[in-house]
């Protein structure tokens, strides 16, 4: 396994009698092609956790293979303790699951899908919890169309009420916030924080700052491989930095920052504020003071800038 530094590897360890997923050694081949390579974690109670990776890496089929919907060729998962190989309808009954491609009847009205959901799950007093779901979700002004009708991101919220109705103890939520607008993100974003208080759930998204914005640690994985698994801040403070900021006395064109050749995008701050991406720190910043010497220009600032989310990412995924 390629990672980065061991420091990457600082999961929130809870006692085993609170663990809500636990994946070890997992392995899923599709022909001679590993889509999940000898991946481990676990999740405890009560732990909102990201799980990132680019297209492809594997994460849809981890997370399937946690449900219950695909079986490994090696590993073992248990969810609340029950393995899904031995009892995969008890394990179903402990999940609450969002599938990327959210699955849903067009033909049905919102709470005809609601009360077939809760049939099959053989809840009890199901209406007064499917309104309470339509309201938690935000359906309620949508609620009497077929889904069929409904936008893109509605129908993101009806799969996220089906996934919630049946009260899990754990949420796997893949892309739930696909296709929302800016205000649905926000609603949605909040309703998965609370149900993170009492539930366990793991959460894959594109959108990086709304793991950020969500998520006590995130999981990385690429081409099947784990690569990360820490507190985002964690990630942050031990992951190389690879932009600086520079801002000179007087107004230049940032034309003139890209041809310094460890240069590799230059973002204009402002007339004579930049913030530079680079391979290697080191070379950019001596690249810089030689460009202000023979420039017979002032370096007001020169410093390394802190690590975003994204910029970890990038540095975990690109060149693995």
């Amino acid at each position: 396994m390629s990672i980065k530094s061991y420091a990457l590897f600082q999961p929130i360890f809870v006692s085993i009698l609170y663990m809500s997923i636990e994946v070890t050694n997992l392995l899923k081949q599709y022909g001679g092609q590993k889509a999940v390579n000898n991946v481990s974690f676990f999740l405890g109670k009560g732990e909102i956790v990201g799980f990132l990776g680019p297209n492809g890496a594997g994460k849809s089929t981890t997370m399937k293979m946690i449900t219950g919907y695909l079986k490994p060729d090696a590993g073992d998962i248990k969810v609340c303790g029950i393995s899904p190989d031995k009892d995969v309808m008890n394990v179903k009954r402990k999940i609450g699951y969002l599938p990327e491609s959210n699955p849903l009847y067009y033909d049905m009205y919102v709470r005809e899908y609601l009360k077939f959901i809760g049939g099959v799950h053989h809840i009890q007093n199901s209406k007064v919890k499917i309104e309470n779901i339509i309201a938690l979700t935000g359906l309620t002004v949508e609620s009497k169309k077929k889904i069929g009708q409904l936008s893109k991101g509605f129908k993101q919220r009806v799969g996220l009420a089906a996934a919630l109705l049946h009260e899990p103890e754990v949420l796997i939520l893949d892309e739930p916030t696909s296709g929302l607008d800016p205000n649905q993100i926000i609603e949605i974003r909040n309703v998965i924080k609370e149900q993170g208080k009492n539930k366990t759930v793991l959460f894959s998204s594109h959108i990086l700052q709304e793991v950020q914005a969500i998520c006590s640690r995130v999981i990385i994985i690429n081409k099947g491989e784990l690569v990360a698994d820490s507190s985002v801040e964690a990630l942050k403070l031990n992951t190389k930095s690879n932009r600086i900021a520079v801002s000179f006395s007087t107004d230049i064109n940032k034309d003139e920052l890209h041809v310094l050749p460890a240069a590799i995008n230059v973002v204009a701050l402002n007339n004579h504020g930049f913030s530079i991406s680079t391979n290697d720190v080191n070379d950019l910043r001596k690249q810089l003071l030689e460009f202000a010497v023979n420039k017979n220009l002032d370096i007001v600032s020169l410093q390394t800038e802190g690590n975003s989310l994204e910029d970890v990412f990038r540095s975990l995924t690109m060149n693995n």
